[in-house]
């Protein structure tokens, strides 16, 4: 494995996948590994396509540093199930979801964020569409933490493939 992507999937797409996605890409940058990580996100429901992340959402990570403005809502499709080597649902009720839409032979790819976070309470990352500010920041920490253990797991990955 020369290089890796991987797609970061929540209900609509506007808040918890494109903040780790943004998170996962600082990272990556930071690492000096943007030529061999790829990243995305989508959501398994289609109300957001096309649509910029929540401004709530933007915010919060614009004052830790990550820039969400270019991203835009999509929906996962059945092609993204070959294209990306890791799916990563954001809770219990989305991984189900992209069991369900994933061919038998790339069910392996689909996970939990969560999986990755060396401490982590939940196994599911917190919506917090319906919550006030610090739910944002909840998400903010909660992809920190794990998006830490994934990028320590890829250089593994990437290690052994070289």
């Amino acid at each position: 494995m020369k290089s890796v992507a991987i797609c970061f999937v929540c209900l609509g797409n506007i808040c918890r996948s494109p903040t780790a996605e943004a998170v996962m890409r600082a990272q990556i940058e930071a690492a000096g590994l943007a030529a061999q990580i790829v990243v995305d996100s989508a959501g398994t429901g289609n109300w957001h396509v096309g649509e910029a992340p929540d401004a709530r959402a933007q915010g919060a990570a614009r004052q830790r540093g990550y820039d969400l403005s270019a991203l835009r809502g999509r929906q996962i499709g059945k092609a993204d199930f070959e294209r990306f080597d890791l799916l990563l649902a954001m809770d219990d009720a989305n991984l189900r979801e992209l069991h369900e839409l994933c061919p038998p032979e790339y069910r392996h790819k689909v996970h939990l964020l969560m999986e990755y976070a060396a401490r982590a309470e939940s196994l599911e990352v917190s919506d917090p569409y319906f919550g006030g500010a610090q739910g944002f920041e909840q998400v903010l920490d909660q992809c920190e933490e794990a998006c830490q253990g994934l990028l320590a797991d890829l250089r593994t990955r990437l290690a052994a493939a070289n």
